[in-house]
């Protein structure tokens, strides 16, 4: 049987530098390695990604959504992880503050964007986050659908999320 997980991710920014949190080693999922602030939306979310977005912002950083500007949605990934079908929505932001409370989900830590992809970072996200540094933020959404190419190795396949209705 083939499950449904939402999940909602910040790529928050400050000046020249991202918050990554390096995960803790009790997580289940990806321990310790580095990921950006989010987590799984509420069934009450499951229509709103934008507020489990910022409601996963304050509960792992403490910043509040006065504290968060031009926050976007950027990207939405999916991808099948054993019978679960993960989609993922992912924003963009920056902050007005650098000071940031800590979780027992893992450390949190400004990185500069210069040393990001030097992480252990999950390969989804890996790609998402060259293709953003390489196409920077766009007016338009992101859609990344994880696969194997034609040697069996993981890639993402990425396209421009249009409305037809406005073409």
């Amino acid at each position: 049987m083939i499950r449904a997980r939402m999940l909602a991710t910040a790529m928050l920014f400050n000046g020249n530098d991202l918050l990554m949190m390096k995960r803790s080693m009790t997580r289940t999922l990806n321990p310790g390695m580095w990921a950006a602030v989010g987590g799984h939306l509420e069934p009450e979310e499951l229509n709103d990604p934008r507020t489990a977005c910022l409601r996963e912002i304050y509960e792992e950083t403490g910043l509040a959504e006065h504290e968060i500007h031009d926050l976007h949605l950027q990207y939405i990934l999916l991808r099948l992880n054993q019978n679960e079908v993960r989609q993922q929505f992912i924003y963009t932001a920056r902050t007005a503050r650098r000071d940031i409370l800590q979780t027992d989900e893992g450390v949190l830590h400004w990185i500069p964007l210069d040393q990001v992809l030097n992480r252990k970072i999950p390969f989804i996200f890996h790609s998402l986050l060259e293709h953003y540094f390489t196409h920077g933020p766009t007016a338009h959404i992101w859609v990344g659908s994880a696969g194997f190419d034609h040697e069996s190795r993981p890639v993402v396949q990425w396209a421009p999320l249009i409305d037809p209705m406005a073409l």
